[in-house]
């Protein structure tokens, strides 16, 4: 990211961190959240030992579900570039042992290639300016080993006026028409980066899931 571009954005979201659940939640008024965690990480396939990666963590509200998962013995990494956010998910795990946070740019992760079994990024993809969407999908296919999961949800297009509304200004704050058009066209996105891309709705029907594959080593 261009410096000052960053710094806005990274104080937008050092703000934004204070009323982001509820921001959320009302865009996903018929979802139970707690539910609808588990069930995307349920959706990245990883289980007791493995290690899962947590993109654009924000308030660390997809830690929890993933900690359970891998267990004990496994690790999770919440990522993303703003104090604020880090703070409230820091605040939401500080007593769970297998959680780590780690201040970064997705674009540009600071792990060695084929390290998590899994990555997960929630309700927070169209966040991402149109021109990082791109780069970001490659780190993330470069990070994980060969046959792991990438699992994006975020919200389907809503049908109340007034929310989808608030969805677009949402998209559109990001500063990039080409997000819109990426949104169009997200499928083929995935489709140019990992070998498998599925698509399903989530139970709720509000929500959307692709499971993104990478290919298994030869």
């Amino acid at each position: 990211m261009k410096g000052a571009r960053r710094r806005l954005r990274i104080g937008y979201y050092n703000a934004f961190s204070r009323v982001y659940d509820s921001f959320i939640q009302m865009h996903s008024s018929g979802d139970s959240r707690t539910s609808l965690r588990d069930e995307l990480a349920a959706s990245v396939g990883v289980g007791q030992g493995d290690k899962v990666l947590d993109l654009c963590t924000g308030t660390g509200a997809m830690l929890p579900p993933l900690s359970r998962r891998v267990g004990k013995d496994g690790q999770v990494v919440g990522v993303d570039f703003s104090p604020g956010m880090l703070q409230r998910a820091h605040d939401r795990v500080a007593d769970t042992v297998n959680v780590e946070l780690c201040r970064a740019d997705v674009t540009n992760l600071p792990f060695e290639d084929n390290t998590f079994d899994g990555a997960t990024i929630s309700h927070a993809f169209y966040e991402l300016n149109g021109e990082d969407i791109e780069r970001f999908l490659r780190e993330v296919h470069r990070v994980l080993k060969p046959g792991g999961h990438f699992v994006m949800m975020e919200h389907e297009v809503p049908t109340r006026a007034v929310i989808r509304m608030l969805y677009y200004l949402r998209i559109l704050s990001m500063g990039s028409a080409k997000t819109l058009g990426i949104l169009r066209h997200e499928q083929e996105q995935f489709e140019s980066i990992f070998q498998h891309v599925e698509k399903r709705l989530a139970s709720s029907g509000e929500s959307k899931i692709y499971i993104c594959t990478k290919r298994d080593a030869d």
